[in-house]
C-alpha cells in the first residue's frame, strides 16, 4: 500500500525555486537585456534626430550662401554695367581752335605820333588782323615779334638784339578782328649780340622808318620824325 503525500526517489518533486519553470533564465538577466535594448533604441533615435538636424542646418547654410552669392553677383553686374555705361550728361569736347592761315593774316606797323619832341618816347605798335572767316589762334609772343627802326640804309635798332628772354603768347582772334602789341622805343641804338653802342640816333627833324615782323610776315614801313 502506497502512502499519499510522501516523496521518494521516484515520486519526489524536482529541486528548484518555487513558481519558476525549469530551464528559464534568471529575471535579473532579462531585465538587463531589456534595459540595454531600450537604451540602444533611444540612442539610435537620438542619432537619427541629430543627423537630420545637422542635414537641415547644412542645407539652410548652403541656401543662405547661394542667396548671398546671387545678390553679390547681381550687385557686381549692376555696378559693372553702370561703370561701362557712359554718362548721358557728359559734355562733348569743344573743337580745338585752328591756327590762323598766314595767307589770311595781315601785319601793320604804326606809331602813336607822327613826330616826337626831344625827350618823348615813341610808341611802336604791331597790329595783326584775322582776314579769315573763322576764329583762329595767333602767337603774339616775343618769340615771334621784332620791332626794327632804320634811317635810310642805317640800321638803328632791333628789339631782338638785347632781348634776354622770349616766350609764346597765343591769342584767339575773331574773323575781321585785330590784336595789337606795343613797344616803347627808348631812342637808342643797338647791334646784334647787344654790344655796347655809344652813338645816339640823330634828332633835329630826322626821319625814321619802323617795320614790324610777326613770324615770317613783315609789315610795310611806318615813318615818324624825331625833332
Amino acid at each position: 500500500m502506497v502512502r499519499q503525500g510522501t516523496s521518494g526517489k521516484n515520486g519526489s518533486k524536482p529541486k528548484g525555486t518555487p513558481g519558476r519553470q525549469a530551464g528559464r533564465p534568471p529575471l535579473k538577466a532579462v531585465y538587463r537585456r531589456r534595459r540595454l535594448f531600450v537604451g540602444l533604441v533611444l540612442l539610435l533615435v537620438a542619432s537619427v534626430a541629430l543627423g537630420g538636424f545637422a542635414a537641415v542646418s547644412g542645407a539652410m547654410r548652403s541656401s543662405e550662401q547661394a542667396s548671398s552669392t546671387d545678390r553679390n553677383g547681381s550687385d557686381g553686374q549692376a555696378a559693372a554695367k553702370a561703370e561701362a555705361t557712359p554718362s548721358a550728361s557728359a559734355t562733348p569736347s569743344t573743337p580745338a581752335t585752328p591756327t590762323c592761315d598766314q595767307t589770311l593774316v595781315t601785319i601793320a606797323a604804326s606809331t602813336d605820333k607822327a613826330a616826337y619832341a626831344a625827350g618823348e618816347t615813341p610808341l611802336l605798335s604791331l597790329k595783326v588782323t584775322n582776314g579769315g572767316k573763322v576764329a583762329c589762334e595767333v602767337n603774339l609772343g616775343t618769340s615771334q615779334m621784332e620791332y626794327t627802326v632804320t634811317s635810310g640804309s642805317d640800321r638803328i635798332f632791333s628789339s631782338v638784339d638785347c632781348q634776354v628772354d622770349s616766350g609764346d603768347l597765343v591769342k584767339t582772334i575773331a574773323p575781321g578782328q585785330s590784336e595789337t602789341a606795343n613797344f616803347p622805343w627808348q631812342r637808342n641804338r643797338s647791334v646784334p649780340g647787344c654790344g655796347a653802342v655809344s652813338a645816339k640816333p640823330g634828332a633835329g627833324g630826322a626821319y625814321y622808318m619802323f617795320v614790324a615782323r610777326l613770324g615770317t610776315k613783315s609789315s610795310s614801313k611806318a615813318v615818324f620824325q624825331l625833332l
